[in-house]
C-alpha cells in the first residue's frame, strides 16, 4: 500500500494524503490503495446499496465510478447542511480531504469536514470532525433513536483513523427535515470493526480473492450484477443449478401463496357487504376502505405537452428473471 505523502499529522493520528480539491482521478488511484470508511458498511454487511463484493470490484478497478442521482444530489447539498451546522453550532469548519492513520497507512478516511472548536467544550478548544448525510424521507425512520448501522459503522472507523473521541453527525432527510446527533468512540465495537475490516483486507485485498456474495442482499447484488454484465450469455454447472431450482420453488410458492391471498381476499369482501369496517366479537377485525392512486397517460402527456415530458418523464432499466418453461414448478405463473 502507497505510504502517506506527508508525515504531519492533521488529527491526533491521522497524516493528510490529499486535500479536499484534489483530482478526481487522483483521489479515486488513493481510495482505491486502501480501505475507506465509505467502504467499512459495505464490508460489514450494513450497507442498503453495496456489498463486500462491490469494495472488491471497486478497488480492483472494475466498477463504474460515476455517481448516481442520489450521490450527485447529496454532494452538491452536503455544503449547504455544512453551514447550517456550523451556524446553529457556532463552529468553524474546514474541509479536510483524504486522510490516513500514521502507523496503518491503509487505514484511510474522507473527512467531510473539520470542526476547529468543538462545541460541546469550548474550554479546552478540541477539534473534532463532522459527518454529513442527506437522506432519503424513505429512511426516516432510522434515525429517530439512533443513527443508522452503516453511519455508526462509518464514523466508528473515521475516530479508528483519526483519533477523535466522537464525530458529529449533521442530516438532511428529504430535502427539508435537519436532524444532527453527536457519535461517541466505542472501544470494543472499533476494535471489532478494525479487525473485520483487517481480515477482509488480508483474504481478499491483498490475495485479490474475491469475497462470497452475501445472498442477505439480493437487491444490491442484482443491480451489481445488472451493471457488470449488460449483455451476456453464461454457462452454469450442477451446482449453479440447485440455485435454478431454488428459485423455481419459491417463484411457485409465491403464486401459490399470491392465489391464496386474492381468493382470501375476496371472501373477505364479500362478507363486508359494502360495509367500510367489519367487527368480530363487537371488536374491529378489518376494514374495507376505499384506496385512492394517481395515474399518468404517459402517452398523452408525450403528445400535448412533449417538453413537459421530455424534462420529467425518465426511463430505467431493470432486469427481469424468467424460468425456461421446462423448469416451472406447479403453481408458478411466470
Amino acid at each position: 500500500m502507497t505510504a502517506p505523502a506527508t508525515t504531519r499529522r492533521v488529527t491526533p493520528t491521522a497524516v493528510r494524503l490529499l486535500s479536499a480539491d484534489a483530482d478526481r482521478t487522483d483521489w479515486l488511484a488513493a481510495r482505491r490503495d486502501g480501505v475507506g470508511s465509505s467502504d467499512v458498511a459495505a464490508i460489514l454487511g450494513v450497507s442498503d446499496y453495496a456489498t463486500a463484493m462491490h469494495v472488491w470490484l471497486d478497488k480492483r478497478g472494475e466498477l463504474d465510478d460515476t455517481a448516481g442521482e442520489a450521490a450527485r444530489w447529496g454532494t452538491l447539498i452536503e455544503d449547504v447542511v455544512a453551514r447550517e451546522w456550523a451556524r446553529i453550532n457556532r463552529s468553524v469548519i474546514t474541509r479536510v480531504g483524504l486522510v490516513a492513520r500514521h502507523d496503518q497507512p491503509w487505514m484511510r478516511a474522507t473527512l467531510d469536514r473539520r470542526v476547529g472548536e468543538c462545541p460541546l467544550n469550548r474550554e479546552q478548544r478540541e477539534a473534532c470532525a463532522l459527518e454529513i448525510k442527506c437522506r432519503s424521507a424513505f429512511k426516516a425512520d432510522r434515525w429517530r433513536a439512533d443513527v443508522p448501522d452503516d453511519v455508526l459503522a462509518q464514523t466508528a472507523w473515521q475516530m479508528a483513523v483519526t483519533g477523535y473521541n466522537h464525530i458529529h453527525v449533521a442530516v438532511l432527510i428529504g430535502g427539508n427535515d435537519y436532524h444532527q446527533t453527536v457519535v461517541r468512540r466505542d472501544v470494543d465495537l472499533e476494535f471489532y470493526i478494525v479487525g473485520e475490516v483487517a481480515r477482509f483486507r488480508v483474504d481478499h485485498l491483498l490475495t485479490d480473492t474475491p469475497p462470497p456474495w452475501d445472498m442477505s442482499k439480493a437487491a444490491a447484488l442484482n443491480a451489481l450484477d445488472a451493471m457488470m454484465h449488460p449483455d451476456r450469455v453464461g454457462e452454469i454447472d450442477l451446482n449453479g443449478f440447485d440455485a435454478v431450482e431454488a428459485y423455481a420453488a419459491a417463484s411457485a410458492a409465491k403464486s401459490q401463496a399470491d392465489r391464496e391471498l386474492k381468493a382470501a381476499r375476496a371472501e373477505l369482501a364479500r362478507l363486508a357487504d359494502g360495509r367500510r369496517y367489519v367487527k368480530f366479537a363487537d371488536r374491529l377485525a378489518y376494514e374495507f376502505g376505499p384506496v385512492n392512486r394517481s395515474t399518468c397517460d404517459l402517452t398523452a402527456l408525450a403528445e400535448r405537452w412533449p417538453d413537459a415530458y421530455a424534462d420529467t418523464v425518465t426511463d430505467k432499466t431493470h432486469y427481469s428473471l424468467r424460468l425456461a418453461a421446462e423448469y416451472r414448478q406447479s403453481g408458478d405463473d411466470t
